[in-house]
């Protein structure tokens, strides 16, 4: 039996836990604002928003409800469009309409809930937040602009809005109903979550590749989920060592100070990675273990020389990322084996990650490629370096990197290094690209790394000839 609560009401259900919120939403609530459209995350016209308890106030996530079992959000308040609905449009329903950001309506519930989760953030209202939220929300009608007028409208509406008690400004501001401020105490009335041994059934982290892959069998089981296991989500940062918990997500990686003190770029890296209602809930370990070959997070970590913890029962064993991948989603993991724990050394260097997709937002990478190095005396020291798209695994460039230790920092250098690249990888033709556009895309980020850490040494000339034309 779960328990949540959705929008003003109590919910308990005894259907399966791998069942999707958005049927339960739909069939089960009978709630048909929020809309099926992709069913694989992309369009955003099946947002909700998943909120919970955090340093003792409520924090609301948006969330794909196309992809998110029902087992993920219990003991938690889920809202919906009709959550949001009061006797007179919100401010930010009302700035929709005045201007013009909606047509044939069907992604507006999405557009809503994004923005209302905007408001409900405790971060200093600007237009690049707003922007931000709606990063995952897609519309086929407008052409964005009014959209994006409405959205600079709300920023306005904000501008009083009281920081550290957000809900009950946005409650008395008319903004949210009043029920939200009722919901903390609500949440801490319901029955305890279904939490399981390891092993005992299977697994779960976000779902968002997996549900993809695999609805028809998932969406009749009664699954484990990695958020019910509060002690696999953690970030810790002592004794040169950076630990993370395996359903650690993205989101929790750009909100982690600790963690983004190590990487001043981290927020322009990881805003390449999906959308925000994806990295809300997709985990590091559910990155790993999909073993999609063109992961952006597993790239990411293995550009870290990262390390993994493998659990069985009370069995534990730490191998390093790039030895996880054996062949193409073929696995160093054993039967009823999770990944628990991901581990890197501090310091790593100069970090850098570049992906090239069809579109720069919300899109799969053609290729993709993270670096780590550390030079002294203008010779390399250490570098790890890793790219998807390039062969049938996540790719740690072993060869590349052995080559480059204790060379000059210089073009030549590393123009002679992406020859062996050209050697170490295996790309292959696909939708995404063809080989030859897939070796040059890689040559291209490869150079890239070196002009973005070393911006004073290299420029892309350095790398590639210019030529002036002449009129």
């Amino acid at each position: 039996m779960l328990e949540f609560i959705l929008n003003d009401k109590k919910v308990v259900t005894n259907l399966p836990s791998g069942s999707l919120l958005v049927d339960f939403i739909r069939h089960e609530q009978h709630l048909s604002g929020t809309k099926i459209g992709c069913r694989e995350g992309d369009c955003g016209a099946c947002t909700v928003l998943a909120g919970t308890v955090k340093n003792g106030q409520m924090d609301y996530q948006q969330i794909p409800s196309c992809l998110t079992p029902i087992g993920n959000i219990e003991g938690k308040h889920v809202v919906t469009i009709e959550g949001l609905n009061m006797d007179e449009l919100s401010p930010v329903q009302q700035h929709l309409v005045d201007e013009s950001g909606t047509q044939c309506g069907f992604c507006t519930p999405g557009f809503v809930v994004s923005l209302s989760q905007y408001c409900l953030s405790a971060q200093a209202p600007t237009d690049d937040q707003a922007l931000a939220s709606i990063s995952g929300n897609i519309c086929r009608c407008t052409g964005y602009k009014p959209i994006e007028r409405a959205a600079a409208k709300v920023t306005q509406s904000l501008a009083e809005k009281n920081q550290q008690q957000p809900i009950s400004w946005l409650v008395e501001n008319h903004f949210l109903p009043a029920y939200f401020n009722e919901i903390p105490e609500r949440l801490a009335e319901l029955a305890p979550k279904n939490k399981k041994e390891f092993g005992q059934t299977q697994f779960v982290g976000g779902g968002t590749d997996l549900y993809v892959q695999k609805h028809e069998a998932l969406v009749t089981q009664n699954l484990d989920f990695a958020v019910h296991h509060s002690e696999l989500r953690f970030i810790k940062v002592e004794d040169g060592v950076c630990t993370l918990g395996a359903s650690t997500t993205v989101t929790d990686l750009l909100e982690t100070p600790a963690f983004a003190q190590l990487f001043p770029d981290l927020t322009k890296h990881l805003k390449l990675v999906s959308s925000a209602m994806i990295r809300n809930v997709s985990t590091l370990a559910g990155n790993f273990v999909n073993a999609s070959p063109i992961g952006d997070m597993t790239a990411f970590f293995l550009a870290l020389n990262a390390q993994i913890t493998l659990q069985k029962n009370q069995h534990k064993r730490t191998i390093f990322l790039k030895d996880f991948y054996k062949g193409y989603k073929d696995l160093d993991l054993n039967q009823h084996e999770i990944i628990t724990e991901i581990i890197f050394n501090i310091p790593f260097g100069k970090f850098n990650f570049e992906k090239v997709s069809k579109r720069t937002h919300l899109d799969i990478a053609s290729v993709n490629s993270a670096a780590s190095i550390i030079v002294k005396d203008n010779h390399i020291q250490q570098i790890h370096l890793a790219a998807g798209g390039i062969g049938p695994i996540p790719t740690y460039l072993e060869n590349t990197c052995n080559y480059l230790i204790n060379k000059e920092l210089s073009p030549k250098t590393i123009v002679q290094a992406n020859a062996i690249m050209q050697e170490e990888i295996s790309p292959i033709s696909d939708v995404r690209g063809s080989v030859s556009y897939k070796r040059l895309l890689l040559r291209q980020l490869f150079f890239a790394h070196f002009i973005e850490l070393f911006p004073e040494q290299f420029s892309i000339s350095d790398f590639v000839p210019v030529h002036s034309s002449r009129s």
